[in-house]
């Protein structure tokens, strides 16, 4: 690569800041109470999103300055395209983007940090942020359903086999249960079960399953993915995302995924799929992979080989079928 000149290290730097003026108006609704206005001043939008004024005036500035907010005739703000795409309710809003990017600059700066002591503080680093961890969940959603309800659940065939004989589909660590939302929006018979670690994911899972009308087929319950109870056997089994986290430990929670399983069910792992060559890391699908795997460490994680998953499936005594989607890998171990 040559070397980048200082305009293009600016330009940059100025696409970061954009993404931290939205990300500010996202997590404080001032988007989506803009949308309601359709158009106001600063006060006016300040009472409408319940926020204070003074912040909300210089904000309006900066958002207006990286394109996020109009100004009309009337010297009113109004948003602009990007703007309303910032929106979290908006349809095929791009608010996730803007989470992550504030979300990768919180982890870079405690890599930064414990890069000198080796410390490796776990999961945990992900609640110093009050508000970026109610906003995960939807980050996910965002960035993910899409691949899932397009192009993976599509093409991985033990999906179609659960809703044919109307089974019992569980998700650990369900998040706010998108994942299995969308299951079920695409396989009329399936039923399913999320279980998370967090009250107040498995309280907006819930939630958003009974607006959508999937109450009846979806429950969540908070649980513990090392010492999880189900109320029958499963047909499948999903960790999405997850594996990495609890990697050190996979024998015994192998062992328990397959003693929860159906003698035809199955255990499905999707999980980014770290390439066997670094050098491709410099293709364009994989840069985010390798700053997110930085970030992994400070968690106690890394990113794992689809061979690897393969193989500690078939010491479970499950018999693997790795199913490739670009960057992201689906492995399915059957009984």
């Amino acid at each position: 690569m040559t070397l980048r000149s200082m305009e293009e290290l600016r330009q940059q730097a100025q696409g970061a800041q954009s993404l931290n003026i939205a990300f500010i108006g996202v997590v404080n609704g001032l988007f989506s109470a803009l949308h309601q206005l359709q158009k106001a001043d600063s006060q006016r939008l300040a009472q409408q999103a319940g926020m204070d004024e003074g912040y909300v005036t210089r904000w309006c500035d900066a958002a207006y300055a990286f394109g996020w907010l109009e100004l009309n005739s009337e010297d009113q703000w109004q948003l602009s395209e990007d703007g309303d795409s910032m929106r979290p309710e908006a349809p095929g809003s791009r608010m996730a983007t803007a989470i992550g990017s504030v979300l990768s600059a919180h982890m870079a700066e405690r890599a930064a940090g414990l890069m000198r002591t080796g410390e490796r503080p776990g999961e945990k680093v992900l609640a110093e942020r009050e508000t970026i961890l109610p906003w995960f969940g939807l980050m996910l959603e965002n960035n993910f359903r899409k691949t899932f309800e397009e192009k993976i659940c599509p093409q991985v065939p033990i999906f179609a086999e659960v809703d044919a004989r109307g089974g019992l589909a569980v998700d650990l660590g369900c998040g706010n249960g998108w994942y299995l939302r969308a299951l079920a929006q695409r396989c009329n018979n399936l039923r399913g079960l999320g279980l998370d670690g967090f009250a107040e994911n498995v309280q907006q899972a819930q939630e958003i399953a009974q607006q959508e009308g999937l109450g009846d087929r979806l429950h969540f319950s908070v649980g513990d993915i090392h010492a999880f109870s189900l109320p029958e056997p499963a047909d499948l089994i999903a960790m999405n995302r997850a594996l990495h986290h609890v990697w050190e430990k996979r024998g015994a929670i192998f062992d328990k995924l397959r003693s929860n399983l159906k003698a035809e069910g199955a255990v499905v792992i999707w999980e980014p799929a770290w390439p066997d060559d670094h050098r491709r890391l410099r293709e364009a699908p994989l840069r985010g992979m390798a700053y997110q795997n930085l970030t992994e460490h400070v968690q106690g994680n890394h990113f794992l080989h689809p061979e690897e998953i393969a193989s500690a499936l078939k010491e479970a005594g499950l018999r693997p079928e790795i199913f490739p989607f670009g960057s992201d890998v689906m492995v399915v171990g059957r009984c």
